[in-house]
């Protein structure tokens, strides 16, 4: 399939509701409303096509964007070309659940991710904490410096509260996964979620929300998932 055919098919399978939540989550047109689930069957056509993933990136049509984080080949990107990626994400659910997710299946994705983190950039710094997210939710507890993520942990202790809104969900979902899936530090995690609190996020008109990562690490203590470990990064 070609770009042209693969953006048809996507509009064919756009949902007018589907849209409204895209778009009130912070997407912009172009849109069409596709649900991930209906996206599957062209992926499975498709498998992995770097190449036409940068075409479907570059439209800028959302549901192109995140069909591009499904069909591409991560071990065949470079520095330069997660940064390009990361420069197009206008919003969280691009440089999280695309940008993020995909740069978790590579070689580099620690290194990149420390660099978004250190950048000060709000969805750079939510990309590159979302992306140890994933990690730590997929590899081996042996593939992490406990140190580092020790350190990383007394970071979000000390800045969180004043971070920008995304930055502080996904650092906020980096205690609660390494309390989860990561087992040395569980208990520290555990500590650190109780010394941060009910964290505030403001999101634009919406109602404010609080974030309570002791209290979601209690939930998967309860349902024995500590250790957990997903078997894939992308579905």
């Amino acid at each position: 399939m070609n770009v042209e055919e693969v953006m048809q098919e996507l509009e064919s399978l756009g949902k007018e509701r589907t849209k409204k939540i895209y778009l009130s989550n912070g997407a912009k047109e172009p849109v069409f409303g596709v649900a991930t689930g209906a996206m599957k069957p062209i992926a499975k056509k498709i498998k992995r096509n770097q190449p036409l993933a940068e075409e479907l990136y570059a439209t800028g049509n959302y549901d192109a964007m995140y069909f591009a984080g499904i069909i591409a080949d991560p071990t065949s990107m470079t520095e330069d070309d997660f940064e390009r990626w990361i420069a197009g994400a206008y919003f969280y659910m691009l440089s999280d659940y695309v940008v993020a997710v995909t740069l978790a299946e590579t070689d580099i994705a620690q290194k990149v991710a420390d660099k978004w983190i250190a950048s000060g950039e709000e969805l750079r710094m939510s990309a590159g904490w979302s992306c140890y997210c994933w990690l730590l939710g997929n590899r081996p507890d042996s593939e992490f410096s406990t140190t580092k993520l020790e350190k990383m942990l007394e970071v979000v202790k000390d800045t969180i509260h004043d971070a920008p809104a995304r930055t502080k969900a996904s650092m906020n979902n980096f205690v609660y996964t390494v309390g989860v899936s990561y087992i040395p530090l569980h208990e520290q995690a555990v500590e650190t979620a109780k010394a941060i609190g009910p964290v505030e996020m403001n999101q634009d008109e919406k109602k404010t929300k609080y974030l309570l990562a002791a209290e979601n690490i209690q939930k998967a203590i309860d349902r024995g998932q500590v250790g957990f470990k997903r078997k894939y990064v992308r579905c």
